[in-house]
């Protein structure tokens, strides 16, 4: 999908969510709500989801799409990269990141993005993955980490 195209695409989604997720302040509901929209609005999504950061876990939360790998190994792949950087990840070709994890072979490129609390503690990875390279962009990356932020806005 072509960036300009994606731009539109993603304020129409940024209202949608906002319009919807003022019901509930329920973090687990918001980004059950988020991963459905997503999912089903951006056509070159195939696996869209949440890690959730437990206990030093990161833990398969609410996602769409194939089975997901239930919990990722500690300080390896694109969401631990994530997470241990405290900033998004774009990868064009997973399978040239070193030591990506494969959940489903037919992922081809992936981006990553920490989601913050309140107290700015980093309570989960958010991770969408293509089945095509170089899917994703710095346009996706700006308009995730806006979405990203009304999991835990107070409304």
């Amino acid at each position: 999908m072509q960036d300009n195209k994606k731009e539109g695409r993603y304020a129409r989604i940024q209202m949608q969510l906002e319009a919807l997720l003022v019901k509930t302040d329920d973090p687990l509901a918001r980004m059950a709500s988020v991963c459905a929209i997503l999912h089903h609005k951006m056509d070159y999504y195939f696996w869209t989801g949440f890690y959730l950061f437990k206990s030093g876990k990161l833990v398969v939360g609410p996602y769409q799409g194939p089975v997901a790998c239930q919990e990722l190994e500690k300080d390896k792949g694109v969401c631990w990269a994530a997470l241990n950087k405290g900033a998004p990840v774009l990868v064009k070709d997973v399978h040239a990141f070193p030591g990506h994890i494969s959940c489903d072979s037919r992922s081809k490129s992936e981006i990553t993005l920490p989601v913050y609390n309140q107290e700015k503690e980093v309570v989960a990875i958010f991770d969408v993955d293509s089945d095509q390279l170089d899917s994703f962009s710095e346009v996706d990356q700006l308009a995730l980490t806006g979405i990203m932020d009304l999991i835990y806005k107070q409304f």
